[in-house]
């Protein structure tokens, strides 16, 4: 499938105005426009990744979960995956992001976890966690 008509599928249950979806998501990632007939399968790391958010965004989702969306790019395009991230945030969409990147996903955070062992080892506010001096110590290099 190339990059349109992956996007055209993620508009499938709500075929209303997705045109205009569409053009919102090519806005956000020039670079899939420049793509929009190339076969999904063919593109970069971070250029899949647009693609999948763009995707997801399609539905216009009251929840988008988000699993390491800063994995494997350069840190240009992480800070426009976060800058995003913040946008649909700040829309109304709730997000539940599972992130490698503990600074980035604090700084968007109401509520976060930290998980070891598979249990909560600590929770709190994103402000919360990204001040705590164990937290600062373990995970963001201080």
């Amino acid at each position: 499938m190339t990059v349109m008509e992956n996007l055209e599928m993620g508009a499938f249950i709500r075929r209303d105005n997705y045109k205009k979806d569409i053009e919102d998501v090519f806005k956000r990632f020039p670079r899939l426009l420049e793509r929009k007939n190339q076969v999904a399968g063919t593109l970069s790391g971070g250029e899949q990744q647009m693609l999948a958010m763009g995707r997801a965004l399609m539905s216009k989702p009251s929840l988008l979960m988000l699993d390491e969306p800063s994995m494997g790019l350069a840190p240009i395009l992480v800070d426009q995956i976060f800058d995003i991230i913040k946008e649909f945030h700040a829309s109304g969409t709730t997000i539940l992001l599972v992130e490698q990147n503990a600074e980035k996903a604090l700084a968007v955070a109401d509520r976060a976890y930290v998980l070891e062992s598979g249990r909560i080892a600590l929770s709190g506010t994103g402000h919360e966690l990204a001040e705590s001096d164990k937290i600062k110590k373990a995970y963001l290099g201080g």
